[in-house]
């Protein structure tokens, strides 16, 4: 057996594979998108077959560009899309309907109705969370309420649930296993973070059936062999973490009040605070960040559910832009006097806000706003959102932030022209490294380390290295004035503004 790792980085808009050597470096990688459902307004499905499919189109185009085998392949390691449910029948292997996707907002009564029985304390304390549409549980609870004889069926152990990780471990293993991590597990509004065990009392309030849950591991473990008729070799499954915990872990966030932040379809950020498990004062998530030899580590989180999006919709709805990395350049044209600013609410907001109901908008115009202003402001937005869940981080986690550096990663950060709008709007060094596929790195790392092919956590951080620095350069009046503009447009978009 070579020393290769295989990562499989399952994201909300395509499913990749990428191939590592024994050194850490890319031999081989593929890439295949899949359809985004949108049956109402506010929901958004996608199908678990096309998943799958495009899952192992993926993994035989990495195999092939490697000029490997699978039988090269050490060890596999799964990143997913985290909140994604999945719900299917344990002896078919066949989904009851599509999956329902982290941005889908249909739920966002039920959870009303949760927080008017002031069950939300109950749910935070316990799983670290908000009630909010975004997470596995409602999703869950609304599937089986929805589909006929759902419920029933999964009482009797007949239906399977899990996130992404799961559903696809089931299928590479022929069903032999039916597993989830920590991380993914920590996501679900079921999940006691604490005790690390699936809550009794979460699941009667969700009228979720035990029997249809995974166990849960820690993040690098025996998730099971691949069937050699998958793609031609029994491989094991050693690693999972959920995206944005094991894009933390690539970014080799390993000690506490290291922080990293995403830039995807959405943005997370996750600031590592050690053993502690951090409340959050500031409407922040506390969550796992991983769990290694049975030891947990929490991180506190912020999301952002639109970030790329934001750019996908310049390109897609309103067709100014050609190609995404045409963003940056365009921005730089925009013209300085202009203040304009783009709320990107387009799934309601994120944290610090959590306003489902919020919707997007866009404050300044004038007869003379443009392609390259609407450009400027989409990516200023995501700087913008940064700085508000950084502000939160500081308040929660410490005083001030003069000693802040944020490793960033995702396809954003190819960005020269956001980068630097980046850290001058955050008065802060943000730090891009040398490899950008660190969520599937993560992965990689965690399944690499347990084969033994990949050096231990010490070794991987010492491995970590930084293509650049961007360093503030915005004066301070500047940067007030423009944070100022921000907060205004905000509170104008929130539902109960």
């Amino acid at each position: 057996m070579g020393g290769y790792v295989l990562a499989i980085d399952q994201g909300t808009t395509s499913s990749r594979a990428i191939i590592f050597d024994r050194n850490m470096k890319v031999t081989g990688t593929g890439q295949k998108e899949f359809s985004q459902i949108y049956p109402r307004s506010g929901w958004v499905e996608h199908d678990p077959e096309e998943i799958w499919d495009s899952v192992v189109v993926t993994i035989r185009q990495a195999i092939e560009k490697a000029g490997i085998t699978a039988a090269d392949i050490a060890a596999l390691g799964i990143t997913n899309q985290r909140e994604t449910v999945v719900v299917w029948e344990r002896d078919s292997g066949k989904p009851i309907q599509n999956a329902i996707v982290w941005q889908d907002r249909r739920t966002a009564n039920y959870c009303e109705k949760l927080k008017r029985q002031e069950l939300e304390r109950t749910f935070t304390r316990k799983t670290g969370l908000l009630l909010d549409p975004y997470f596995s549980g409602t999703k869950l609870s609304w599937m089986l309420a929805n589909v006929k004889g759902a419920r029933a069926r999964a009482a009797k152990g007949e239906l399977c649930f899990g996130t992404i990780d799961t559903f696809l471990i089931w299928r590479l293993t022929g069903g032999k296993s039916f597993v989830t991590d920590a991380t993914n597990a920590s996501r679900t509004l079921m999940f006691n973070i604490g005790s690390n065990e699936w809550d009794r009392d979460l699941l009667e309030i969700l009228r979720v059936p035990s029997a249809m849950l995974p166990e849960v591991k820690d993040c690098a473990a025996d998730f099971g062999t691949t069937d050699p008729a998958v793609f031609g070799a029994a491989v094991p499954i050693l690693g999972v973490a959920g995206d944005q915990q094991a894009a933390t872990i690539g970014q080799a966030c390993f000690e506490p009040g290291m922080l990293k932040s995403t830039y995807g379809t959405g943005c997370f950020a996750l600031l590592n605070t050690g053993t502690d498990m951090v409340r959050s004062r500031n409407r922040l998530l506390t969550t796992i960040a991983y769990r290694l030899d049975g030891e947990t580590t929490y991180a506190l989180e912020g999301s952002i559910f639109i970030a790329g999006a934001a750019v996908q919709w310049l390109r897609d709805g309103l067709k100014i832009i050609k190609n995404a990395a045409d963003t940056g350049d365009l921005a730089d044209k925009a013209d300085p006097t202009q203040s304009v600013y783009l709320v990107p609410a387009f799934t309601g907001l994120g944290a610090p806000y959590w306003d489902p109901e919020a919707r997007g908008a866009i404050f300044g115009m004038t007869r003379n706003t443009g392609p390259a202003e609407f450009a400027r402001a989409a990516l200023e937005a995501v700087c913008y959102q940064t700085r508000d869940l950084l502000d939160a981080m500081h308040k929660d986690w410490k005083s001030d932030g003069e000693d802040t550096v944020l490793r960033v990663d995702g396809g954003m950060v190819a960005s020269d022209w956001t980068m630097q709008r980046l850290a001058d709007l955050l008065d802060a060094p943000v730090d891009r490294p040398t490899i950008l596929e660190t969520t599937a790195l993560g992965a990689a790392w965690l399944a690499g380390s347990r084969a033994g092919v990949w050096p231990d956590k010490a070794g991987f951080a010492a491995a970590w290295a930084r293509d650049r620095r961007f360093e503030p350069l915005m004066d301070e009046k500047m940067r007030t004035a423009k944070l100022k503009g921000w907060r205004n447009a905000v509170k104008r978009t929130l539902s109960d503004a």
